[in-house]
């Protein structure tokens, strides 16, 4: 029978030695017409926190922001300085992506706003270049439904990993009993927001 040391990990598996979390157009001003808003900010404020935890590089986008706004605060206090755009896609960003290939990344976690907008072209356009990429369903969003899962079926057809929040929290944990793991079981156990109907 293998031991643990015998098992290689899985290639389709982000590590943490290995991925950087990329927060897309979180902003003020698209935020309340997303929805289920509450719950995608949520999310992605969960990532951001055990991305900090582990390490993981985290870099953020606005679109147009003299228009859009900033990124709410709730995760504009979690980030460092954030990149401005005005290209749907984050390449127009291309130090994040400079910056991630000069540490030895070649996996990106995507999640932000809008799925079928600036999430999807950035998706697209990373697995043009070579990125193996992640999507956290549950921590993106569009204004309709439809957009949202529609994005979601293009992405995953053109060849992004499908995940979700805790998936990837867990994901990058690997282990329980570790010191990490007691934390992101904090976030994990966090009660979600409750929407209005």
């Amino acid at each position: 029978m293998n031991t643990d040391a015998d098992i290689a990990p899985s290639p389709d598996l982000m590590s943490r030695g290995d991925t950087g979390l990329l927060v897309i157009d979180v902003q003020e001003k698209l935020v309340p017409w997303i929805v289920g808003s509450r719950r995608v900010v949520w999310n992605v404020r969960r990532l951001i926190d055990g991305a900090t935890i582990f390490g993981l590089p985290v870099e953020a986008t606005e679109q147009y922001p003299q228009g859009i706004g900033p990124t709410v605060p709730e995760l504009a206090q979690r980030l460092g300085p954030v990149s401005s755009k005005l290209t749907f896609s984050c390449l127009g960003c291309p130090e994040i992506f400079r910056k991630w290939q000069e540490r030895g990344l070649h996996r990106i976690l995507v999640c932000g706003i809008e799925t079928h907008v600036c999430v999807q072209q950035t998706v697209l356009d990373l697995l043009s270049q070579g990125w193996r990429v992640y999507v956290a369903v549950d921590a993106t969003g569009s204004r309709r439904l439809i957009d949202h899962r529609t994005a979601l079926y293009r992405m995953d057809a053109a060849g992004a990993v499908l995940t979700t929040t805790e998936a990837a929290l867990f994901e990058w944990c690997r282990e329980a009993g570790t010191p990490e793991f007691r934390l992101i079981s904090q976030l994990v156990k966090e009660k979600p927001p409750s929407e209005p109907v």
